[in-house]
């Protein structure tokens, strides 16, 4: 259901469609967390986009699931830094961008960066954000072709991040999608998470409990099951348990809530860090 479009208030209007408007998911959790004493990840962008935009973002309120988007987040970024941390000016990608910010958090002056969503959400996004000579916003589905032609002027290697998004598409377009990736990019990384069919269904009641229309539409059981398209395991994560990397970094009451949450949880929320190449014989 679209946002409202009053502007009496001087905010900036929402009008997305229904799995567009999930991205204040993760955009709430990101300003909820900053804004603690000791934060895992600070974001003051996504405090003044929640200031500043007529939603309500307030219903993704405080409890397990902002902190496991957080989480996410955080493992992400972590990958991001690690492959420039070896190759400084590649190019980054991130599909289904919402209103992210991990450009602002992972920027090392000299990356390429391309932020890939829907048109409706890439009007909102250049309220906030500006194409630089460095980083440009693409309106495109992730089903169409001609973003990857964009992607292929940029600098090598490349790394795409599609958090949050590719659950929402059926199996077979999801499927579709990252052959694509790995057909074109080679050798590219490939983030993204999974969830398993209990875990589809749990999210189809909450959306009816919200009012939401949005519903996801791929399960994975295992990511490893993705190779068939191509893509090899680099690393496989979950939410509950983060890279050890990750794990160093987090505040204690993060720490305090993994040992109980993976005990709840595991295999639940996994995200998977993949390197595409050729199909398994």
């Amino acid at each position: 259901m679209p946002g409202t479009s009053d502007t009496s208030n001087g905010k900036h209007p929402v009008e997305l469609g229904s799995v567009q408007e999930t991205l204040f998911i993760p955009l709430a959790a990101r300003a909820r967390e900053t804004v603690k004493k000791r934060p895992l990840l600070r974001d003051p962008k996504s405090v003044e986009m929640i200031r500043e935009i007529d939603y309500p973002a307030e219903k993704y309120g405080p409890g397990p699931g902002s902190s496991i988007t957080v989480l996410r987040t955080a493992i992400v970024d972590s990958w991001v830094r690690a492959f420039l941390a070896e190759h400084p000016a590649g190019t980054v990608v991130e599909i289904g961008t919402g209103l992210n910010t991990r450009f602002e958090r992972v920027d090392n002056g000299s990356v390429h960066w391309i932020d890939l969503d829907l048109p409706d959400t890439v009007e909102l996004r250049r309220k906030f954000f500006t194409d630089t000579a460095r980083r440009r916003m693409v309106a495109a589905s992730v089903l169409d072709e001609g973003w990857l032609r964009t992607v292929e002027a940029y600098p090598g290697p490349y790394f795409f991040v599609a958090e949050g998004v590719l659950v929402y598409l059926p199996e077979d377009r999801a499927a579709e999608a990252l052959t694509r990736i790995s057909q074109r990019f080679p050798d590219a990384l490939v983030a993204l998470d999974t969830y398993p069919r209990r875990l589809l269904e749990k999210q189809h009641q909450q959306a009816v409990q919200r009012g939401m229309e949005a519903r996801w539409a791929w399960s994975c059981e295992d990511p490893r099951s993705l190779e068939r398209l191509g893509l090899r395991v680099v690393e496989a994560a979950a939410v509950t348990r983060p890279p050890r990397a990750v794990r160093a970094q987090l505040p204690l009451r993060f720490r305090a809530f993994l040992p109980l949450a993976d005990r709840l949880l595991r295999g639940l929320f996994n995200i998977t860090l993949f390197r595409a190449g050729s199909r398994p014989d």
